[in-house]
């Protein structure tokens, strides 16, 4: 069985970047050092680097999500970027999107001991949810899948002229060029990479904006979409 480590000191950005949702973000350290590495949601090797890999790498991707908006972290896993999106940013609605039980169970726990009042956790998978979940403004993502396969995922979940805004690293420009055509079929109509996390993180965090039209994920997931909210009881008043 895998030992839990000890989160090492924060760095003085941290102060900085999560207010007066510093403890809070401390304590989301200390879960994923412990029950994180137990339950296998992060490597022990993770340890000595959550603060500037994990937790500040996600927290910065805040500078560029607009404000008051719905927010799906798609493949949130151990909750990266979601987590520390949803404790530096308080005015955003916030769904958590994991496949796995032991995943969702860890984030359940997470958001109830650090009282985050505005995010949800659903169970599933994105292609699953199509139609259930109301139409996000935001889909984020970190180290979920190559370009392509992500948009695949992500951009039906959105509403009409919203974005994805998605962690990336060194390859980002060349996974753009690479996903240029399966993204024109999806309905996006403009893509862009920004680098967030100056004078906090080292390098800056790459972020992959993925904007789109008044269809998301084009004709056919239109169709699947509209299919899919006609299977859905209604609730009544």
């Amino acid at each position: 069985m895998t030992e839990a480590a000890e989160l090492p000191p924060a760095p003085p950005e941290a102060r900085d970047v999560f207010g007066d949702r510093f403890p809070e973000a401390v304590r989301y350290g200390e879960l994923l050092a412990d029950v994180g590495v137990t339950r296998g949601l992060i490597g022990p090797r993770e340890v000595p680097r959550l603060w500037e890999r994990h937790l500040l790498n996600c927290a910065v991707l805040s500078e560029v999500v607009p404000e008051g908006v719905t927010v799906c972290d798609v493949g949130s896993g151990a909750g990266l970027p979601g987590i520390p999106l949803a404790l530096t940013r308080p005015d955003l609605r916030i769904t958590l999107l994991e496949p796995l039980l032991r995943r969702t169970n860890f984030l359940r726990e997470v958001v109830e001991l650090l009282g985050l009042e505005h995010v949800t956790v659903v169970r599933g998978r994105a292609e699953e949810v199509l139609g259930k979940l109301t139409p996000m403004h935001v889909v984020t993502a970190r180290a979920v899948a190559p370009l392509d396969r992500l948009a695949g995922w992500g951009v039906p979940l959105l509403r009409p002229y919203g974005e994805m805004l998605l962690l990336k690293g060194d390859t980002a420009e060349e996974e753009l060029k690479q996903a240029r055509a399966a993204l024109g079929k999806l309905g996006v109509v403009g893509t862009s990479v920004l680098h967030v996390g100056e004078g906090v993180v080292d390098p800056p965090s790459t972020v992959v904006r993925v904007e789109v039209g008044e269809s998301p994920g084009g004709v056919r997931f239109a169709a699947k979409r509209a299919k899919a909210a006609r299977r859905t009881p209604r609730r009544r008043p």
